[in-house]
């Protein structure tokens, strides 16, 4: 799982059937420092994740086996939400 922040939502005026009822958020990918790493992607949501949280996401087939339907083409999905880091690193 790699480590993200949610940055924004995404409005489509069309999905394909396999993602209809599924959130899309705008996802900053993070290192392990708590600092942005690349360019921002576009997420499902499994988690009800908001704004400004930091997440827990995966990419490639994996992503796609969190959604209900397993058939579709989602390349990253938000499987969890960080409540804390234990104190190891400040956001």
């Amino acid at each position: 799982m790699r480590l993200g922040q949610i940055i924004g939502t995404v409005v489509c005026t069309r999905k394909t059937d396999s993602l209809e009822g599924v959130k899309l958020l705008l996802l900053q990918p993070m290192d392990e420092r708590w600092k942005p790493e690349g360019n921002p992607v576009v997420a499902c949501d499994a988690v009800q994740a908001g704004e400004g949280d930091y997440v827990l996401w995966e990419a490639g087939r994996e992503a796609a086996l969190v959604l209900e339907n397993w058939y579709n083409p989602s390349d990253a999905t938000v499987m969890g939400i960080v409540d804390r880091d234990a104190g190891v690193l400040e956001p």
